[in-house]
């Protein structure tokens, strides 16, 4: 039996660990998965939601972390991540995705000698200024196995000298987490109860900092907005620290306004896929929200100039516009006058990455394992 300890940090993180532990626990002989919640992101309401709505277990583990400078935040993770390793002894790590906890738990697995692996390996913005892509870049090259959901993704690690033996293209999981709660989704009455049904309307998620702490960035994303809410009703999901941020920059009445957009609280997985899986426009400058936009065939508007995910261009319905306020109305004019033609979903975004992730984890893991983790010592 496997023991695999799966890492969560951020709430993005629960969509791409929730199919992977859920197909480890339909084979109990062979799995046993702990989930390990670094508390680098953490709201009670919000998390509890999250694991609730994807029927994933309760932590085994929550380090209780909370949020601190990247540097802070690295630290703690990687101290208290440690003695669990130790304890555990895990045959495998899973860290998902490109937030702090990610390359620190990997950073924790190296230095052990405990086997860990990436998912959504490869991704590239080429934008150095994000975090995530230096917690990108620093995890691949560490970890002993990079599951890739995309071709372009494998390239990415190629061109950067990383061996063929450890690159595996899975398909994008956070799709199994959409295709396994669709329906479930869909009884969400969130719609309803902002008068929604049948009606155009657009959905925004703002979060970034380079983004929401700027003034002169938000105040251009305000312009765009405006152009935007005269066509269309848009519900933004505010986060608090977004509406503390909106109230510090003093952009309160020019907001309020805006009498076509509509402020709300945040909202759990199944009421956010039920509110933006029917909206006829996504605004955002989330990764994520531009795969998830691109697997339902929802037309998306990305407040970025690059791109890690470009296959969402290439073979879905992303746009990047930037920060140009004229160029998203141009954008967004286009979108609500085109019909747009069935397209055809990326390759294996088909709901079965987390089956095809746990195959390879028992298929390379040899039994028993010759080593236990523990701290290396040698020379600095």
């Amino acid at each position: 039996m496997l023991k695999v300890i799966n890492v969560v940090g951020a709430r993005p993180n629960f969509m791409k660990v929730a199919p992977i532990v859920a197909a480890m626990k339909q084979r109990p002989a062979k799995f046993q998965p702990l989930v390990v919640h670094t508390g680098q992101h953490y709201d009670a309401a919000m998390s509890d939601s999250f694991f609730r709505d994807l029927e994933l277990p309760q932590p085994d583990t929550h380090l209780g972390v909370g949020s601190a400078s990247h540097a802070a935040q690295t630290a703690a993770v990687m101290a208290r991540f440690e003695p669990v390793v130790l304890s555990e002894k895990p045959d495998w790590v899973l860290v998902v995705g490109d937030v702090n906890s990610t390359l620190a738990c990997a950073l924790v697995c190296v230095k052990l000698g405990v086997k860990v692996a990436h998912v959504e390996a490869g991704l590239r913005s080429r934008d150095r200024t994000m975090p995530e892509e230096i917690n990108r870049l620093l995890t691949d090259q560490i970890a002993d196995l990079l599951f890739t959901p995309s071709r372009d993704a494998d390239e990415n690690l190629r061109a950067e000298g990383i061996l063929e033996e450890r690159i595996r293209f899975v398909g994008n999981v956070m799709i199994d987490s959409l295709h396994q709660n669709l329906e479930r989704a869909r009884q969400s009455p969130v719609r309803h109860d902002l008068a929604l049904n049948g009606v155009d309307y657009a959905v925004m998620t703002l979060h970034r900092p380079s983004n929401v702490d700027v003034p002169e960035t938000f105040s251009r994303i305000l312009s765009a907005l405006e152009t935007i809410t005269a066509k269309l009703p848009v519900v933004f999901p505010v986060h608090p620290r977004t509406r503390k941020t909106i109230a510090t920059l003093g952009l309160t009445d020019r907001i309020a306004a805006m009498k076509n957009l509509r402020l709300i609280d945040p909202l759990g997985y199944l009421d956010f896929l039920a509110l933006y899986s029917q909206a006829r426009l996504v605004l955002t400058d989330s990764g994520g929200i531009q795969e998830e936009t691109t697997a339902l065939g929802v037309p998306c508007l990305t407040f970025r100039t690059t791109t890690e995910r470009p296959i969402t261009i290439t073979n879905g319905t992303n746009r990047l516009v930037g920060l140009n306020p004229a160029h998203t109305g141009e954008a967004a004019d286009a979108v609500l006058v085109d019909e747009r033609a069935a397209m055809a979903v990326p390759e294996l975004w088909d709901g079965r990455s987390g089956e095809r992730i746990i195959d390879i984890l028992r298929t390379l893991t040899p039994e028993p394992l010759d080593r236990e983790p523990g701290v290396l010592v040698g020379e600095v």
